[in-house]
């Protein structure tokens, strides 16, 4: 899943080297707090020793926990190998002020809740990108008239420009929930084995939490509880939703037999191996794939949120694997269709010659209602135009000659509508006359 469309931040994230990284930080930070306070026999010079020579060797780490099955254990006694390196003989050695008082999942949890808003802050940015192009897409074809289609039948005119618009609001919704859940899974814990600070003082994690832009958990038992990465893999699975929205949109647009759209096909991409004519619509499809998988990924955070008692690491496994994958996924999606809605090719005149497939059924509603108006009842109204409808829907079912539905109605003595009213409902611009409303609404609409 790694290409050329995928930023290599978002993976960044995930590794290892970061997490390592954050926990060296957690722990640098920590004793800093616990030198500040004075509550413990850290001194400040020995916190700013910690602070200068902390560090870590992943290679080392792994070859540690190798041996201890333990990865918070080996990357603490890495860790602490680099901090007494070039302490003189004879001294004491600081790193046993490192982890003082705190259980793995305070480091663990913290770390965790910090790597997920690094990764939500990304696919913030995604959102919002793709958001504004579909915004500024949906302004260039405002006037581009198509066919709606309702059931994948024709229905009634509209401008494509609708389409992008629906889109960019669906991803200001999305936008406002990814800030949201990113302000919920903000939180740090270092409140000791079941949450009761026994070894440890609770301003310890506030320092903590402060430092690293999270709120300190108002009650942790030994984990931070994962409704929070719930609610978080919900609001992924829902942006996931919205990109499959989109790319199914295309999909169906560019099928042969509508194709009033298509994802951009490169000089030199090739589409099938066996039939070169070929330009099928693999990113979108592929997007539709990766949503599932997101999606499925946050059934496994619901069912991490039920833990025996105070903690068990059920969760840990399970997440380690699906947080990285959604991530990884969603911002893949996102970067690709910031390409494909961007580069979208528009086959207007094919939308044009889709507007007339039907011989003009797609004006029925407008023909019904003028009906109306005329005096009689809708139900007779209705009789007259389905009558009408349903033998040109005939003929167009058979490929076979006969007539308009517009030539029907004229021919029809119980439709008694004028034909320069027939003009004015057969235009398909008659359906638009209230359309620059929606419009007008998302010239307010921002993504800031």
């Amino acid at each position: 899943m790694i290409d050329r469309y995928t930023r290599p931040e978002m993976g960044r994230i995930f590794s290892l080297e970061n997490k390592y990284a954050i926990w060296q930080e957690i722990e640098v930070l920590a004793c800093e707090a616990h030198a500040e306070l004075g509550e413990s026999g850290i001194t400040q010079d020995e916190a700013a020793w910690i602070r200068a020579h902390a560090a870590f060797d992943k290679a080392e780490v792994d070859e540690i926990e190798g041996v201890t099955n333990h990865d918070v254990i080996a990357f603490l006694t890495n860790m602490g190998s680099y901090i007494d390196r070039d302490v003189p003989a004879g001294q004491p050695k600081p790193s046993r002020w490192v982890h003082y008082g705190m259980t793995s999942s305070d480091l663990g949890d913290t770390a965790l809740c910090y790597q997920l808003v690094q990764a939500t802050d990304l696919l913030i940015e995604d959102c919002r990108a793709l958001g504004e192009v579909c915004r500024r897409r949906a302004f260039e074809e405002r006037d581009t008239l198509c066919v709606g289609r309702t059931h994948g039948i024709h229905a009634e005119p509209m401008t494509f420009g609708m389409k992008f618009g629906s889109w960019a609001w669906e991803l200001r919704r999305d936008l406002d929930r990814l800030k949201g859940a990113r302000d919920n899974v903000a939180f740090g814990a270092i409140s000791g084995a079941v949450g009761t600070y026994s070894s440890i003082d609770p301003r310890v994690e506030e320092y903590v939490c402060r430092h690293l832009g999270l709120a300190h958990d108002p009650l942790s038992t030994q984990v931070i509880s994962r409704d929070h990465h719930a609610y978080l893999a919900g609001v992924l699975a829902t942006a996931a939703s919205t990109c499959e929205r989109i790319a199914t949109e295309i999909r169906n647009l560019q099928k042969t037999d509508t194709l009033e759209a298509e994802e951009p096909f490169r000089k030199g991409q090739k589409g099938s191996s066996a039939m070169p004519h070929k330009r099928n619509p693999i990113t979108v499809e592929k997007v539709c794939g990766l949503s599932r998988v997101v999606k499925a990924n946050a059934q496994v955070a619901f069912d991490n949120v039920a833990l025996w008692h105070e903690r068990d690491i059920s969760h840990s496994s399970a997440e380690r694997v699906a947080q990285a994958d959604s991530f990884i996924a969603l911002d893949h999606m996102f970067q690709c269709l910031i390409r494909i809605v961007d580069g979208l090719v528009l086959y207007r005149e094919q939308m044009l010659a889709n507007l007339d497939k039907t011989r003009g059924l797609i004006y029925s509603s407008k023909v019904l209602l003028a009906l109306v108006d005329t005096g009689i009842t809708r139900e007779d109204a209705y009789k007259i135009v389905q009558a009408n409808a349903m033998e040109t829907w005939r003929e167009v079912q058979r490929c076979s000659g006969g007539t308009s539905f517009r030539e029907k109605l004229e021919d029809d003595p119980q439709c008694t509508l004028p034909p320069e009213q027939l003009d004015r409902i057969f235009d398909p611009r008659s359906f638009l006359g209230r359309v620059d409303v929606v419009f007008d609404r998302l010239e307010q609409l921002s993504f800031e």
